[in-house]
């Protein structure tokens, strides 16, 4: 039972929260870690790479994996489907890595549902919604249309955030790289229903 199993960490919080920063600040410390990536139906564009950006698939194919009930969540986007295929999380999970998850509250709420038992949740925020504004328009990569979008969606979000495990306030990078980080090595050891099982079938051997 001490061995490092496969688990899956689920980091959520709105845009402008730093998840991609404090991610690369902690990567090489967590040991061996796998992406989850999107399926999707839609085409390649220039400078993508199939299995970096997305898992490019036809839509015959996707709605096979539908069918199969091989997604975690999945969706029809202006036409194109999109959606978090189970194979590539199952085939990491059996590798022993960390599966992480950069998804929002809907999406944390599809995980728990099929993997909860060997889930760790973290909600990452900034410390106020007026910090968080600020950020988004320092980044001036966005239109004002689409930050105030965005603030709109993590006034929804903030209110979901007792459904998470942790909660990271993102205030200071190092800090909150720190927390991340045991969080991360601590989620490694989380044990699935199954093992709790057969090690209490072993465990009595009388």
């Amino acid at each position: 039972m001490s061995h490092i199993n496969g688990a899956v960490l689920v980091l959520s919080g709105p845009s402008g929260a730093g998840k991609s920063s404090l991610i690369n600040k902690i990567i090489n410390d967590i040991g061996e870690c796998y992406f989850s990536i999107s399926t999707t139906t839609r085409p390649i564009r220039d400078g993508e790479v199939d299995g970096v950006h997305y898992y490019f698939v036809d839509e015959e194919e996707f709605k096979k994996e539908i069918e199969e009930d091989q997604f975690l969540e999945y969706a029809l986007v202006h036409g194109n489907y999109y959606g978090t295929s189970l194979k590539p999380v199952k085939k990491a999970l059996s590798e022993g890595k960390l599966v992480i998850f950069d998804i929002d509250v809907q999406g944390n709420h599809s995980v728990m549902n099929r993997l909860g038992d060997i889930t760790t949740s973290v909600f990452i925020t900034p410390p106020t919604l007026s910090e968080l504004k600020r950020r988004l328009e320092h980044r001036s990569t966005d239109a004002q249309e689409v930050i105030d979008r965005r603030v709109e969606m993590a006034k929804r979000e903030i209110q979901r955030i007792s459904e998470y495990e942790y909660v990271i306030i993102n205030d200071d990078l190092d800090k909150a790289a720190d927390k991340l980080r045991l969080l991360a090595l601590t989620a490694r050891y989380k044990i699935s229903n199954d093992e709790i099982n057969e090690f209490v079938q072993k465990w009595e051997d009388l």
